[in-house]
């Protein structure tokens, strides 16, 4: 990869690093916020009905989800930043040949070539 083209992995890397700090920002406001009763904005302690207690909780769980997939994205962006840093951006991790341009624009943080990948994921266990 050129210079140029390293430089704008970078601002695609930091530009998506920015939007999944404010996305992170909402789900952890939405997965940590108290469910049913009082502290949800009702009059007493005990749920308006099971169901909406049931509906808060699986919002909750989604949240939380999303927050962990999120977390671990932040932490590749972080790990692409890194190899940009030392030089060694776009390269497999697995076998050292150049990742394809297709695939980092596809997974700019991807940190294996699609061959590794592949691999990799058909030999994780189950």
């Amino acid at each position: 990869m050129t210079q140029t083209e390293i430089d704008s992995m970078r601002q695609r890397l930091l530009a998506l690093k920015k939007r999944l700090g404010d996305e992170l920002s909402e789900l952890e406001d939405a997965a940590l916020r108290p469910v049913g009763g009082e502290s949800s904005g009702g009059l007493s302690d005990v749920p308006v009905h099971l169901a909406d207690l049931a509906s808060d909780n699986y919002e909750q769980e989604v949240a939380l989800g999303l927050l962990e997939s999120d977390e671990q994205i932040l932490t590749q962006i972080n790990e692409a930043l890194a190899r940009i840093a030392r030089g060694t951006f776009g390269l497999c991790e697995n076998c050292h040949r150049t990742i394809s341009r297709e695939r980092l624009e596809a997974l700019p943080y991807a940190r294996y070539c699609i061959r590794c990948a592949r691999k990799l994921e058909g030999s994780a266990p189950e």
